[in-house]
């Protein structure tokens, strides 16, 4: 698998990230080429997804520089041209085939809201097949999973403007007939709706992004900032409770480790002191504290038996968010993964940004071992962390780095899983190895290490030996 392109990703777009989804001001949508825009109530948006087709450029012979002008592998060019649109954060392309990989380059450039001003090309990352539920599943053979693009965060848009350029391998020095594009493909924009319980003003705040020697300051290390003050308040006054009981509040509040294993040694029925091997519970975001709309997802969980491993991985959205964005960005990845790529809930378990703030994921229960779909063939018996950016040519923050060592010294050490150490898991299918290979793996690994890609970047990946020896170190190894 190719890199992930990611050179011209950022966020173009203004900070202010939410409005109703009404037509930008002075512009007329055109609404009938909107084929499934959902309609969300002004007093309490919850988001929405507009899904517009793409069809072959009139100038694709012209934009396809890399092809001769005038052929009919330029013709293949597929896009959407400039369109004013209803407001939206996050962007990306599906097709109907999940089976079917897109070969080519996708581009999109977009318009702030309340500006003329249109962003240079920025790329989508094509291969995105492997964060996927695993081949054979309830989920993949559900009939309603699409390919697609990973999903770029742009901020708050209103102008969109998209080309899928298609491959044209070279072969003898020659430049053969290009690579057909995927069916269906249609541009996906989704608009995340508001914070919970936040007016659209609340979103500019930067206050909670200090930097700080390279660090970023945040709800992990108790700034001040609006996400923080939100969330935070509500463990005021309140005293500790049950893992299950505190599921229903928007921050899980962090325990000691002796507060933790107690816990741990309670619910399992055992022996105190039977399980030291726990990390301190960290805070956790729960969906609820990052507003997720519960009726997206399906119903249903899905369980396997254990957690004996962590896959951690890269959003690939960009890394200009501010981190009282972040809940934003993620609301915005769970409506992408749920109702354009087809998948049952959000991918991933979990989630970290870029202050070290802990989201729980996919639903199901966070100390449960709740199936994912975060890395093709080996989403059984182990959990999917997505660290919110790119870091192919970025390095990740330090607060990121601490917070993936937190949430595994606990996560694992409720399964007895020693984060320095290796473990084995069967392969369910994938482009590295075959279905029912047994597979050696770190108990912390890198998505690249179940399949072969890019993802969790170079950047990141290399940060993945400190994130174990510090996860030991905090289940007390």
């Amino acid at each position: 698998m190719r890199a992930f392109i990611t050179s011209a990703i950022g966020v173009t777009c203004s900070a202010a990230l939410v409005l109703p989804n009404a037509a930008p001001a002075g512009a007329a949508p055109d609404t009938s080429a909107v084929a499934a825009t959902e309609a969300a109530d002004p007093a309490e948006v919850l988001g929405s997804t507009q899904s517009l087709p793409l069809s072959p450029l009139p100038d694709a012979s012209e934009r396809a520089t890399d092809a001769p002008s005038g052929t009919a592998e330029a013709n293949a060019v597929q896009g959407l041209p400039r369109r004013d649109v209803h407001p939206f954060s996050l962007v990306g392309v599906v097709w109907d085939d999940a089976d079917v990989e897109l070969h080519g380059v996708v581009e999109v450039r977009t318009r702030a809201v309340g500006s003329r001003h249109w962003s240079d090309w920025q790329d989508l990352e094509t291969h995105n097949a492997e964060h996927a539920a695993d081949p054979g599943s309830a989920e993949r053979d559900s009939g309603t999973v699409r390919g697609s693009t990973a999903p770029l965060w742009v901020g708050n848009c209103d102008g969109v403007e998209v080309r899928v350029i298609p491959e044209a391998p070279a072969v003898d020095d020659r430049v053969t007939a290009r690579v057909p594009l995927p069916e269906g493909l249609r541009l996906e924009l989704v608009d995340p709706g508001r914070d919970p319980k936040q007016s659209p003003a609340a979103d500019t705040d930067e206050g909670d992004v200090e930097a700080a020697g390279g660090e970023f300051v945040g709800l992990a290390s108790g700034s001040g900032g609006r996400l923080a003050t939100t969330l935070q308040a509500s463990l005021q006054g309140a005293a500790p409770t049950s893992l299950q009981a505190s599921g229903q509040d928007r921050v899980l509040p962090a325990l000691s480790k002796a507060r933790t294993e107690a816990e741990s040694e309670a619910a399992a029925g055992v022996a105190p002191g039977s399980k030291p091997y726990i990390g301190p519970r960290p805070t956790i975001v729960t969906r609820k504290g990052w507003g997720a709309d519960e009726k997206l997802r399906e119903k249903g969980f899905a369980y396997t038996k254990s957690v004996k491993a962590a896959f951690i991985h890269h959003s690939a959205t960009g890394n200009k968010y501010t981190c009282s964005q972040a809940p934003s960005v993620l609301r915005g990845i769970y409506r992408y993964h749920v109702k354009s790529t087809g998948w049952r809930d959000i991918g991933y378990n979990f989630a970290v940004d870029k202050c070290g703030n802990i989201y729980e994921g996919r639903a199901g229960g966070v100390t449960k071992a709740v199936q994912g779909a975060h890395t093709l063939g080996f989403n059984t018996n182990s959990m999917g962390i997505a660290v919110l950016g790119t870091f192919s040519t970025s390095d990740p923050t330090a607060a990121a780095v601490n917070a993936v060592a937190k949430l595994t010294a606990w996560k694992l050490g409720l399964f007895g899983a020693n984060p320095n150490s290796r473990t084995t898991l069967v392969s369910g299918g994938g482009n590295r190895f075959k279905k029912g290979t047994k597979v050696k793996l770190n108990v912390i690994s890198g998505h690249r290490d179940g399949f072969a890609t890019e993802c969790p970047g170079t950047r990141l990946y290399k940060k993945l030996g400190s994130a174990r020896t510090s996860s030991a170190h905090l289940q007390g190894r």
